[in-house]
Formats: structure tokens, sequence, C-alpha cells
């Protein structure tokens, strides 16, 4: 992940009544937004992983073949 040197704030009362704007302005521009509670960080709102990554759970599926062989007999049975 990107290392951000400087991010925007917004206390969590705002980000309450602009929740929707500022999550969009996150999505738009790419950069992190972080909410504060009496001034003290309680999360920060990163955008999602561009749509051009594909998710690492199952990216090597079309790769994978099974044997022409028996997949039900036990290894090593033989006739």
């Amino acid at each position: 992940m990107t290392m951000v040197l400087h991010m925007e704030q917004v206390n969590v009362s705002e980000f309450k009544v602009v929740c929707l704007r500022l999550l969009e302005r996150v999505r738009q521009t790419g950069e992190p937004i972080e909410i504060l509670k009496n001034g003290q960080p309680l999360a920060v709102v990163y955008p999602p992983p561009s749509q051009g990554r594909k998710a690492a759970f199952g990216a090597l599926r079309p790769s994978l073949r099974a044997p022409a062989d028996d997949l039900i007999s036990p290894v090593g049975q033989g006739d």
C-alpha cells in the first residue's frame, strides 16, 4: 500500500452529514480521508482496489487441468 504523507481530515460529525459526498470523492480521486473523533483518528477511508486487478482467490483456476486418469480410485491401487 502506498504511504500517504498528508491526507484530508474530517471530524466524525461532519462526516455523518456529508458521508456519501466524501465517499464519492475518495472513489474519484483515489485520495484517502481520515475521520477524527475529538481530534483523535477514528478511521481512514481508502478507495477500493482498481478494477484492472484480478482478485488473488481463484486467479490460477483457468490454468489448472485435471489428469486424464481416474480421479476416484486411491493412488497406488492397480488391478
